[in-house]
């Protein structure tokens, strides 16, 4: 019954359709998806300076590293991750450049060469016969109904979305390595401010020691103060344990091996925590390039419907043969043994149990699956642009009342260190505010720490720079260039 409907109705509205010049199935619509009028975390979100740097391709300058940019200028050439994302990409490539060669005939040269000598009957003779023939034969099916159009449609769009897998790649990628090598530095600096607490607690031991010795400090004195001595000098070492690690993560995200990158301490940590600049919500469908990839996902998964609608439509297969035949040899590319036929063939499935349905109904499934999916990633692309607003903003608020602390806890320190050496008040008093200090310093270069990665995160979920502009076109897929591969590879 179904087989019959379809061939009732759908073939006369699939000729309409080839001479209309349009393919089986439904044409493209970018689905609907969700977008907020403006970012719920922007207000009150003080953006002093903005930094449009920030909201480039190469936005990790804003932070005036040398060594930062050096490093992520290694990412698009030597990770290795990113070498298999554009293999990746060179694949799909290659499937949509198979696609449209079925567009055109094949052409086949064609030869054989018989000898044969029949059975004679009883009183009769038989002679041994040789035959040649050499050609070229040509089939071809036309496109009648968009199958191949729709195929290749499909296929070029996953090539699309494959492209922006590679982006969405590399930007984590360049993300993730300005994160570590931020927390790097700022182990660096967690690093210089215990060899500074070690300095010093061990003043405060070297007069705990004077004073024990001229009776004027008890023996418990000089043991916490040696205990507090030797924790911070611990800390400071397993700060080593942290930067050692980071730093063979940046080595791999740059494409090198651990035993190769050694990055030397900075002189000081200087680095301002950047302010990348929000663009309007209905910008970061085009700035990101997961969310671009699941569009483009959507687009392929739609041309697949068509693909299955052309199924139910015949087979059309046009052929054509022309050289030459016959015997002896030496006279067969002559005139008489010339010869020629042209031919097609039609072809239409009457009775397939359902499968052909069962197939369309699998390919608009799958194309809801990929709808949702979108928006979705749309969904979640919102969140981390929220959460990191969210993040810089009460960050800044926290690092004003550390540093606020930080102030309070260093001169409390100093003034217990000072009534300690006078002898108006007890270690146990200096012992407090100097671990205090310590650990209010630390806080504060944890939270300047987090405030640095969130920056980062922020500019990657806003899409760092890339726009849905830097997709390859259809041409760009399907023509071959001199560099392929290597242009989609480079940062942008």
């Amino acid at each position: 019954m179904n087989t019959l409907f379809f061939a009732r109705n759908l073939v006369p509205a699939a000729a309409l359709a080839f001479f209309a010049g349009c393919a089986a199935g439904p044409d493209y619509k970018r689905p609907d998806a969700p977008v907020p009028p403006a970012y719920k975390e922007v207000a009150g979100w003080k953006q002093a300076a903005p930094d449009d740097a920030a909201g480039k391709g190469t936005w990790w300058e804003t932070f005036q590293d040398p060594i930062l940019s050096g490093l992520e200028a290694q990412v698009a050439s030597s990770n290795q991750s990113l070498r298999q994302a554009a293999a990746n990409y060179e694949e799909a490539r290659e499937v949509a450049r198979a696609d449209r060669a079925t567009f055109f005939p094949d052409l086949s040269a064609v030869g054989s060469a018989t000898r044969s000598h029949p059975a004679a009957a009883p009183g009769f003779t038989s002679t041994t016969a040789n035959n040649f023939s050499a050609g070229l034969e040509a089939t071809w099916a036309p496109d009648f109904w968009g199958r191949v159009r729709r195929q290749t449609e499909a296929d070029v769009t996953a090539a699309q979305a494959s492209a922006a897998d590679l982006a969405s790649a590399r930007l984590a990628t360049q993300v993730l390595l300005a994160q570590d090598y931020l927390s790097l530095r700022a182990a660096d600096e967690k690093r210089r401010l215990l060899d500074n607490a070690v300095e010093s607690y061990g003043r405060t031991l070297k007069i705990t020691q004077n004073k024990y010795g001229v009776g004027v400090a008890a023996r418990s004195d000089v043991i916490s103060a040696q205990a507090q001595f030797d924790a911070a000098r611990a800390q400071a070492i397993d700060v080593g344990v942290e930067r050692a690690q980071l730093e063979h993560a940046v080595a791999v995200l740059a494409g090198q091996l651990p035993s190769e990158l050694s990055l030397a301490p900075l002189p000081a940590f200087t680095l301002a925590v950047p302010t990348p600049p929000p663009q309007m919500p209905s910008e970061l469908l085009e700035r990101r390039p997961d969310v671009a990839a699941a569009e483009r996902t959507v687009a392929s998964a739609n041309a697949r419907v068509g693909v299955q609608t052309a199924a139910y439509f015949p087979d059309i297969t046009l052929s054509a043969e022309g050289g030459f035949e016959g015997s002896p040899l030496d006279r067969l590319f002559t005139a008489p043994f010339r010869m020629w036929s042209l031919g097609g063939n039609v072809s239409e499935t009457l009775l397939d149990f359902g499968q052909r349905r069962a197939e369309l109904l699998q390919a608009r499934a799958a194309y809801d699956g990929t709808v949702a999916g979108y928006r979705e990633t749309v969904l979640g692309a919102f969140q981390q642009v929220e959460d990191n607003l969210a993040f810089l903003r009460i960050l800044e608020k926290e690092a004003q009342v550390e540093d606020a602390a930080v102030t309070e806890a260093a001169d409390a320190a100093r003034i217990a260190e000072n009534e300690y050496k006078a002898g108006t008040e007890d270690y146990i008093y200096v012992l407090t505010a100097q671990i205090n200090e310590v650990t209010d310093r630390v806080q504060a270069l944890n939270i300047l720490q987090q405030r640095l990665t969130d920056a980062v995160a922020l500019i990657g979920a806003l899409g760092g720079g890339w726009s849905a502009s830097d997709l390859p076109t259809r041409h760009d897929v399907l023509e071959r260039h001199s560099q392929d591969g290597a242009a989609v590879a480079a940062p942008k």
